[in-house]
């Protein structure tokens, strides 16, 4: 029987089969960040599980289609435009590059479209304008609400009531015809960017902007959004009723994922604390993918309490991994394809292929990545095992298999494993000549050239191990 890849839907509450809108292709959206301070570890966390996510969306055959937008247009960044006396658009455009940086840098698949709020102004005033028109929104002031009573559905996605939303709105409180009706547009103050629309000049609202470029690029309904778990309330319950509301469609988005808070000692990272801990600084002091395994160590909807000891136990968990990859490679140029196998190693290959079940079936369940781990370093150990007793090529053969496929879907050691051209063609015959003459030296006794070959290898980046018979060769990273 064949397991259904299930995800937990924030809107529902539950567990449900993943069935696409219109299979193969899924539609996703990721809210991305606010560019007015520097991407710090919790935007990594965000940012390397839904690459996961896709990653793995991806490796099951379907055809994703990610967007994940840039808001360079918010009242925070205005304020701290103006307390650095910058001008708001070389604010965002500093940070901006700074995410994208980090992005890359931690290997993830880039969103096939990035779109910025600033871009996409006229498709938000023509979005507000048509809520307008079939009355779910009023101009107060010079300023455009959306009328909460008017969607009888709100509160579904979080849990909140209506009466909570007032507190984000505070400023225009007066405007309203309730106190939890919120802007779609908001009218010009002095020294703030705006844009010329029906209802005078001003700008829009945070939540305005993800319906508009989400439905911009996937459509009036789409299959995936998502982000950090802070947003649930009040943008994106925002976010589902106005889009319902303009194109009559429910549900708008059909799964809901929401990645769990990092904090720090405990608590949420935030100026006030000093605890802000920024993504580039810990790229400079950890390999990029010792991070993303760290990131993946615990199920992306429960927290995360970072800790420099975890990305430690991570680092020690990579080379592990990079050891067993290198090694087999190295013996599997070796070996010869065998034309028999006895028993044990027929029974030691079914209990590597059920390890590696039990790993792809952990991932089905919510892309649990943590429930895999134990399975993986299960695999490592069967693995290793058979490297060091240099028999069992069909084993080493299905492990180096699995080794691609969690490589591609976690994104980790992906050089290791795609980079053919290291371990291959002259160079690879070269070293190989090498490690013959140096075998002939010791095979004479000539212990000081054949450890001088040694040493020089392991200087220019080859390091050998010693096998009874035969000595395994690999480029380290």
């Amino acid at each position: 029987m064949r397991i259904m890849l299930k995800v937990y839907n924030t809107l529902s509450k539950s567990l449900e089969e993943f069935i696409p809108l219109s299979p193969p292709e899924v539609k996703m959206y990721v809210c991305g960040p606010t560019p007015y301070d520097h991407t710090h570890v919790g935007h990594v966390r965000t940012i390397v599980n839904f690459d996961f996510i896709r990653r793995y969306l991806e490796f099951k055959g379907y055809e994703v289609f990610h967007i994940s937008n840039i808001t360079d247009v918010d009242d925070k960044i205005i304020n701290r435009a103006l307390e650095k006396g910058m001008y708001w658009k070389e604010l965002t455009e500093t940070y901006i590059k700074e995410y994208v940086e980090v992005m890359n840098k931690l290997n993830v698949l880039s969103p096939h479209v990035m779109p910025k709020v600033s871009d996409h102004i006229e498709d938000i005033v023509k979005f507000i304008s048509s809520l307008m028109e079939r009355s779910y929104a009023y101009e107060s002031g010079g300023s455009v609400y959306f009328e909460v009573d008017k969607f009888p559905y709100y509160g579904a996605l979080s849990g909140a009531t209506k009466e909570e939303e007032w507190e984000q709105e505070l400023e225009f409180l007066m405007e309203k015809k309730r106190p939890y009706d919120f802007a779609l547009w908001k009218k010009a103050k002095p020294k703030e960017p705006y844009w010329d629309s029906p209802w005078g000049p001003g700008r829009p609202g945070w939540h305005i902007e993800c319906s508009v470029m989400s439905s911009k690029y996937l459509g009036e309904q789409f299959d995936i959004h998502g982000g950090g778990r802070d947003l649930i309330f009040p943008h994106h319950e925002n976010e589902v009723a106005q889009s319902e509301c303009a194109f009559g469609k429910r549900p708008w988005v059909k799964y809901w994922i929401h990645i769990g808070y990092l904090t720090v000692g405990g608590e949420k990272m935030s100026k006030s604390l000093g605890n802000i801990i920024i993504a580039k600084d810990v790229l400079e002091k950890y390999d990029a993918d010792v991070i993303r395994l760290y990131m993946l160590s615990t199920h992306y909807r429960s927290p995360l309490d970072f800790t420099y000891e975890g990305l430690d136990q991570a680092s020690k968990n990579y080379a592990r991994i990079l050891n067993t990859i290198r090694l087999t490679k190295g013996l599997l140029r070796e070996m010869e394809v065998p034309s028999k196998l006895n028993e044990e190693e027929i029974r030691e290959l079914k209990v590597l292929q059920k390890e590696v079940e039990r790993f792809f079936k952990s991932l089905e369940e919510d892309f649990n990545a943590m429930k895999a781990m134990p399975y993986l370093f299960s695999i490592l150990t069967i693995m290793n095992k058979a490297i060091m007793e240099g028999k069992n090529y069909p084993l080493l053969a299905y492990g180096f298999s699995f080794l691609k496929s969690f490589s591609r879907v976690f994104g980790v050691a992906e050089g290791e494993v795609l980079e053919a051209a290291k371990i291959e063609g002259l160079v690879g015959k070269l070293i190989e000549l090498i490690i013959e003459v140096r075998r002939r030296r010791r095979l004479a006794k000539d212990w000081e050239i054949a450890d001088w070959i040694r040493f020089e290898l392991n200087r220019l980046g080859v390091r050998l191990v010693d096998q009874k018979d035969k000595t395994l060769w690999f480029i380290k990273s």
